[in-house]
């Protein structure tokens, strides 16, 4: 089952209701469950209770009114610029921060995180603002930041999602004027990854073969498992037991299942062995938990 989300502007603040879709129903191409629901509106309707701007006589004829400026996005960050990591099953709750400017200062903001050609496309796909009210904080008359937290379930993730998502900023001005930017910011999502080492025998007889082994593996937000990481680059690296820095041994590409192994014959002194992954543009970086092995 998939959980359609609506969002609707309602005397300048967002509501939000949720339509279950059957699975029957669904078509989407790769979406666990189903079909994803496609991207809902955000934001503010424009003049929310703003007074005309008079008419100006000259020479006996009346001129059209005057627009009124609109508020102007200055900055929007989320998660404090760090890519959005999510794994399998667990939730995650982002920030927007939205920073704004106008002459009669910051009222209220919106935001949405989506992908896809545009927010009306049929593919489009996004996540929702929790609040219906941002937390504004002034810095002065005319500028303020506004907060509000996004949360990303998994569970409405696909695999391809795995890239730069689109970073919507909608923002209302206290007379009421209000602009709309669908694409504010840009955020990289990406499948937690997690690495795992063993190294043996332990203890190790001074000079003699150490085997290590371990896997890489990343979420699969089609499965909700963790699927191994094949044919990437990761380092073997060791540091002394009193020392606080691993150094590169040696570099060893993962199997089309995600595993490593190899050997090594540096045992001379005691110490803790790792793998190092450096991530790749859809996947984190990650380190394995130091194995100690003792020489004897």
């Amino acid at each position: 089952m998939r959980i359609r989300a609506t969002v609707a502007a309602v005397s300048g603040a967002l509501a939000l209701s949720a339509l279950a879709v059957p699975a029957s129903q669904a078509a989407q191409s790769g979406a666990p469950g189903g079909d994803r629901p496609s991207a809902p509106e955000y934001g503010f309707s424009s003049q929310h209770g703003a007074a005309a701007a008079p008419k100006a006589r000259t020479n006996g004829l009346t001129a059209a009114p005057k627009a009124a400026a609109a508020p102007v996005i200055t900055k929007t960050v989320v998660n404090g610029g760090k890519p959005i990591v999510v794994g399998t099953t667990a939730t995650k709750k982002v920030t927007v921060a939205i920073t704004a400017t106008h002459a009669s200062g910051i009222a209220d903001a919106a935001t949405i995180l989506w992908i896809g050609k545009n927010l009306d496309d049929y593919d489009a796909f996004a996540f929702v603002q929790n609040e219906d009210k941002a937390k504004c904080k002034a810095a002065n008359a005319t500028t303020s930041t506004c907060t509000l937290t996004v949360t990303v379930d998994p569970v409405l993730l696909i695999n391809t999602d795995a890239t730069y998502w689109n970073v919507g900023a909608a923002v209302l001005a206290k007379d009421g004027t209000d602009v709309q930017n669908d694409k504010s910011g840009k955020i990289r999502f990406q499948r937690l990854s997690k690495l795992t080492v063993n190294a043996s025998p332990e203890p190790v007889k001074k000079g003699k073969t150490l085997t290590v082994t371990g896997k890489l593996s990343r979420a699969n937000w089609e499965t909700s498992t963790y699927k191994g990481y094949a044919t990437q680059t990761v380092k073997l690296q060791f540091r002394k037991k009193d020392s606080n820095t691993y150094t590169d041994v040696k570099t060893v590409k993962t199997s089309s299942t995600g595993t490593l192994k190899t050997t090594t014959t540096k045992t001379t002194v005691a110490g803790y062995w790792r793998w190092s992954f450096a991530g790749t543009a859809s996947t984190p970086a990650v380190n394995a938990t130091g194995d100690y092995v003792a020489v004897k």
